[in-house]
């Protein structure tokens, strides 16, 4: 009964967090459903695409969800559940909603662009380029981090190549993500070009989706690990540089259906354990202040990531679904209500690892996608049925498809960041750039020569980068409270409810990069480290660098609105 309250508890304080917390934000901000969005006074056909609410929708939640509402709680657990819960809770209303749903309405102010370019605003050039610089750093590791995740999920030990019957879990995967891309195609297609309506299309999209599994499950797609890195970085080119409407759009909305589907049976199984008794809940409610991942703070506040707060949220938010919003009254429930969807999927995890906690702690899976898949499996029926067994699989391929979608969209914000680094106040896109800046601005140079490191990154293991994605990305969810706080003091906005939630993630962030450092130096000191200890301090030092002269001139950009409203 410990997981049904815990899920219980949650769904009503996340419920009330969106109703009653982000109406008020949503009042405090002036949202306003007559004023014109971007992706209306932009359209552009490319980026700049009007999408319909649920279509954006699917797309936002399954961008920012990825990998890391599962994971990260899951690796978290180790310090008793109730730390777990309060985080992504708390977290979710006034740490990670707050900066999602403010970076989109500060991009719709800002025609629907980057951070950086809010921060070029309210902070300065100097602190754009700065910014720029560090939110690339930090999309490297997104993609090393989900390259990583997804080969994981797809490869086949050796060389084997092709189609086999009878596949395994890693197998039938691979080829129901590879149909997936083909259905996303022709649903967008459909859509857009053959002006089929939503209902229908998805009602044929989740036929689709059933059928694909269907055959994934019969018949799988074998390549090594090495080849699905190379496809994976292939297939992530192209989605970045092709129409929203083909690929990106269509696919993350598509997708949003399973994770709906994931949360929906989860629950159920949540329901039926608790009066059956088919699994039990064994996380401790609290372990103590230290584990294997190091004081609670900073490395619960690192390590739940995403089921809580995430900067890359603030990337997509301002990246591109302000570019594809069509009203503004649908910011709150594609900008907040997602990420509190987020964390109700970060407490579905924590109780699935609960079922299979002492296995998870001894080392019996493989990944803690693995041990999500089974918690919940296993709450259906015993290990090794029928039951089991299916449902095991298609959680797993859940998983590894938000992972691609957070690829897409990852891949996709790295090309514009990369073009926006090298052009001039007034130059909108390459074509207007000269000289080299003409070629570094390129979109088709940027985009390869991010998914060319991010992939090289991604062949590491991925205990060697998240813990570094982790951190980079809490530092960046930090600054994107900072920059969206100093914004809203800019057009004298109340922007109060910033400070501690900036504060505390800046805090922890940079403890967190300092334990690092002092760890990777002791390493070298003793002649221990390898060359992805040298990566990681090298990575480290150059974020915590970057981070505390943003901080800075955050800081002294707060002090001068105060200095001029003080004289208003």
């Amino acid at each position: 009964m410990t997981a049904l309250f815990i899920i219980s508890t949650a769904l009503v304080l996340l419920g009330a967090g969106y109703k009653f917390y982000g109406s008020w934000l949503e009042k405090e901000w002036g949202v306003d459903p007559q004023r014109e969005t971007p992706a209306i006074t932009k359209e552009d056909g490319v980026d700049y695409v009007a999408a319909k609410p649920v279509v954006l929708m699917g797309h936002h939640f399954s961008s920012i969800a990825g990998a890391g509402p599962i994971n990260g709680p899951i690796l978290a657990s180790v310090f008793g559940w109730l730390p777990v819960f309060l985080w992504c809770v708390i977290g979710g209303i006034f740490f990670g909603g707050l900066q999602d749903f403010g970076s989109l309405v500060a991009s719709l102010r800002h025609d629907g662009k980057s951070l950086g370019e809010i921060i070029s605003d309210t902070m300065g050039k100097t602190a754009q380029r700065l910014f720029i610089a560090f939110a690339l750093l930090v999309l490297i590791l997104v993609i090393a981090s989900f390259v990583n995740v997804v080969a994981g999920t797809f490869f086949t030990e050796g060389d084997a190549f092709g189609i086999t019957a009878n596949p395994n879990g890693n197998q039938a995967t691979a080829m129901i993500s590879l149909l997936f891309i083909v259905l996303a195609i022709v649903y967008g297609y459909a859509t857009n070009k053959m002006g089929v309506g939503t209902v229908p299309a998805s009602i044929a999209g989740i036929c689709g989706i059933i059928a694909i599994t269907v055959f994934g499950l019969h018949y799988g797609f074998m390549m090594s690990r090495t080849a699905w890195i190379i496809f994976i970085g292939v297939y992530i080119t192209i989605a970045s540089l092709v129409p929203v409407w083909i690929l990106l759009q269509p696919r993350d909305y598509l997708s949003s259906f399973l994770l709906y589907a994931m949360m929906g049976i989860a629950i159920v199984g949540i329901f039926v354990s608790a009066f059956t008794g088919s699994a039990t809940f064994s996380i401790p409610m609290f372990t103590g202040w230290e584990t294997k991942l190091g004081l609670m703070f900073p490395a619960l506040f690192i390590t739940v990531a995403c089921g809580a707060c995430s900067g890359f949220h603030s990337l997509i938010s301002t990246g591109t679904s302000s570019k594809q919003l069509a009203n503004e009254k649908d910011a709150r429930p594609i900008g907040y209500g997602s990420m509190l969807i987020e964390s109700a999927l970060g407490i579905v995890s924590l109780i699935a690892v609960g079922m299979v906690f002492d296995k998870f702690t001894s080392g019996g899976f493989g990944s803690p996608s693995a041990a999500f898949g089974a918690g919940i499996a296993l709450m259906f029926g015993g290990e090794g049925s029928p039951v089991y067994n299916t449902i095991y699989a298609l959680l797993v391929l859940a998983v590894s498809v938000f992972a691609l979608t957070s690829l897409d969209t990852g891949t996709r914000l790295s090309r514009f960041m990369f073009s926006e680094l090298f052009l001039k106040t007034g130059e909108t896109n390459w074509r207007d750039a000269s000289g080299i800046r003409k070629l570094l601005a390129h979109p088709l140079f940027g985009t390869l020569l991010m998914v060319t490191i991010g992939c090289v990154l991604g062949g590491l293991k991925l205990s060697a980068i998240w813990g570094l994605f982790g951190a980079a990305n809490q530092l960046l969810a930090g600054i994107a409270l900072m920059a969206v706080c100093a914004w809203l003091g800019h057009v004298q906005k109340n922007n109060k409810m910033f400070f501690f939630p900036m504060i505390f993630m800046l805090a922890a962030t940079l403890v967190s990069l300092v334990y690092t450092i002092m760890k990777k130096f002791a390493l070298i000191g003793a002649g221990k480290a390898v060359w992805g200890d040298w990566f990681q301090l090298v990575f480290a030092a150059a974020m915590a660098v970057l981070a505390v002269i943003l901080v800075v001139q955050g800081f002294q950009t707060f002090a001068a609105q105060k200095k001029s409203h003080t004289k208003q």
